[in-house]
């Protein structure tokens, strides 16, 4: 994988929101983070932007006495960044890596900083539980996963939690220079899947497609975009900020999952689906003794008989999972299935004896169909589930391009900058401007 160098991307993230009160910020971080910035990392992580400050890969083990009845594994051995490998036993899989990757301060800066300096302080998990409660969001969790042969076929997982308020005088100043969302911009050769938890997206692409979606009311139950990027498009997607008083803060949360496809569908034709409701998404509930134990959102792919409207290029399980306390949520893989990712939002919980805090993500290893997750008496877990078949194709990837060689890679950014997938549009542009843009500059895709 080749993408921009790590400092420049730390900048984009962090530079962004820098003014009178930001610069202040953004100093005391640099400052205090410089150690782990400037860290050297580790020659075999190919495919990242910044991994974290400071690159941070923690194991977890259970210490607490847990139900006589749930199997322990016994932990064996440490790699060379210290995550213990449990053995594969009865009751499936377990978990063979996991890690915490860094979450960067953006809108608002100063509230990601202030989660930051709280995490040092008080624990990460203190400030996960003071960021899901909403006021406090202002961060985005790029996941840049590092080894392919193990992710395929996900690239990329990016976790984004933030807050807008209408009282704040410098999110006015910011937006002058620094938009409050991702004006337009290319892609090529996979697809984006980007599911909205709170708060909502405004879509424009080059297709003429414009669309709101989201978690709100105003969005209809449609809270999850599919794009396939194909050939080549641009799109900007924009916060749908609708703050309902002066005093309280608009939530906006999502996920959006880079999803490789086939090289043979590289060269399609790109389009755009809105996903939501129990037809395309369906919620499956699992009870015991009439106690609800867990809901499970099929995005893609099937759960328990239940099977999401999308047709997907390869074979895949994108699943929104929430647990109730002292409760075990299970499912059946087939054997193909090779891949299995598990990243905990909120909460914590169990595969084996291993636990996942909030925050970090588990790599499931492959010795067996069962995926079996469990929580404790004291706490619930809502994480994001992808599992799948990988592609088994070469993949290269640079910036906001996936395809399977240099040379396609090359053609991308040609195609781009000549214009043929598009030219990119001012985001303050009204519809019918936009539109009128669209036509003088029109997509040959």
């Amino acid at each position: 994988m080749r993408y921009s160098s790590n400092s420049w991307l730390l900048l984009h993230f962090l530079n962004s929101n820098y003014t009178f009160f930001g610069l202040l910020t953004f100093t005391w971080t640099a400052l205090h983070l410089s150690a782990y910035i400037l860290a050297p990392i580790p020659t075999s992580v190919r495919f990242s932007f910044i991994r974290d400050f400071k690159n941070q890969k923690h194991s977890h083990s259970n210490n607490n006495a847990e139900p006589s009845v749930v199997k322990r594994s016994e932990l064996i051995s440490s790699d060379d960044d210290g995550m213990l490998i449990p053995f594969e036993k009865e009751g499936g899989r377990m978990v063979s890596k996991i890690e915490k990757f860094s979450r960067l301060p953006v809108w608002p800066v100063w509230n990601g900083v202030l989660l930051f300096a709280i995490s040092r302080i008080f624990g990460e998990e203190f400030a996960a539980k003071l960021e899901q409660q909403g006021s406090l969001g202002g961060r985005v969790c790029p996941n840049f996963f590092s080894d392919l042969s193990q992710t395929s076929p996900f690239i990329m997982l990016v976790h984004h939690s933030h807050s807008f308020a209408a009282w704040d005088p410098i999110r006015y100043l910011q937006r002058t220079f620094f938009p409050e969302g991702f004006p337009a911009h290319p892609h090529r050769g996979f697809i984006t899947v980007t599911y909205v938890l709170n708060g909502g997206f405004l879509h424009r692409d080059s297709l003429g497609v414009k669309q709101t979606y989201g978690a709100e009311k105003q969005h209809s139950g449609k809270h999850t975009q599919w794009l396939m990027t194909g050939a080549g498009i641009l799109h900007e997607e924009m916060w749908d900020i609708q703050t309902p008083n002066l005093l309280e803060p608009s939530r906006q949360e999502l996920y959006q999952l880079w999803l490789n496809i086939p090289s043979k569908f590289k060269a399609d034709t790109p389009n755009v689906q809105l996903l939501g409701g129990d037809e395309e998404t369906p919620t499956v509930l699992a009870y015991k003794d009439g106690s609800l134990q867990s809901s499970t959102i099929v995005i893609a792919g099937s759960y328990a008989n239940k099977h999401a409207s999308i047709e997907t290029f390869s074979a895949v399980n994108i699943l929104h999972v929430t647990i109730s306390k002292n409760a075990t949520w299970s499912h059946s893989l087939p054997t193909s299935y090779t891949t299995a990712i598990l990243y905990m939002r909120q909460g914590s919980a169990y595969v084996g004896s291993t636990r996942i805090p909030p925050h970090y993500t588990a790599y499931l290893g492959q010795s067996s169909d069962l995926i079996s997750v469990r929580t404790s008496t004291t706490e619930s877990a809502d994480f994001l589930f992808l599992a799948g078949e990988p592609l088994k194709e070469p993949v290269v990837a640079q910036g906001s391009m996936v395809m399977n060689t240099d040379m396609e890679i090359y053609q991308a950014y040609r195609d781009y900058q000549s214009g043929k997938m598009g030219v990119p549009w001012d985001h303050r542009l009204s519809d019918d401007e936009w539109r009128h843009h669209l036509q003088k500059y029109p997509s040959s895709f």
